[in-house]
């Protein structure tokens, strides 16, 4: 919510315009991510109107906790969307994020309604989301949503613990171990086996 660099949306384009031939021979576009993009949505939805207008195509990158009704402008000119699920049993989404999960749930139905596509992603942490029925819930709610794509199972790691130190806050998963790579991989083949297509 504070720091980083004020820039318009016209400036904004200005840069992406610079980059058009590299985006359009690989079929790539504009990732609007955060923090939070729908924190801004008239200006994300700007933007994404201008990359439409070059022939790119957009993808929002969010945590999915925003009122649908808020954004319906910035999802007509969306093409994809990235979306975090943190964890899938409400309670446990309360206590690991302050906040109810019922929102990200929501607005993935809606999305999923609008028939735009769905890349969701999902960070396994031992003693907390890495757990074989939280798997199989995962799987069983996915197989719900209209639209999904493919799912990104990413092993909890270290690296980035140095930023709470760097922040002067204490590490709420300090002492809680990286994922060991063939708990993920055993994660990933359990929701293949449930059906769920293209889990990465």
């Amino acid at each position: 919510m504070t720091g980083g660099r004020s820039v318009d949306s016209d400036t904004l384009m200005e840069e992406i315009e610079q980059y058009r031939h590299f985006y359009k021979p690989t079929g790539g576009g504009v990732t609007a991510s955060g923090g939070e993009p729908t924190l801004q949505p008239e200006f994300v939805a700007d933007v994404f109107s201008g990359t439409r207008k070059l022939g790119l195509n957009t993808a929002l990158d969010t945590s999915g906790y925003v009122e649908y009704e808020k954004i319906k402008d910035l999802l007509e000119v969306t093409d994809l969307v990235i979306l975090d699920i943190k964890e899938i049993d409400e309670d446990a989404h309360l206590e690991l994020t302050g906040v109810s999960g019922a929102k990200v749930r929501k607005f993935a139905e809606a999305v999923g309604e609008l028939g735009i596509p769905i890349w969701v992603r999902h960070v396994l942490i031992p003693g907390i989301t890495l757990d074989p029925q939280k798997i199989r819930r995962l799987g069983d709610y996915l197989k719900t949503v209209r639209g999904v794509q493919r799912v990104e199972l990413l092993g909890f790691h270290k690296l980035g613990s140095h930023k709470w130190e760097l922040q002067e806050c204490p590490d709420p998963l300090e002492n809680t171990p990286a994922a060991a790579a063939e708990e993920v991989e055993a994660a990933k083949q359990a929701l293949r086996d449930m059906g769920i297509v293209n889990v990465v």
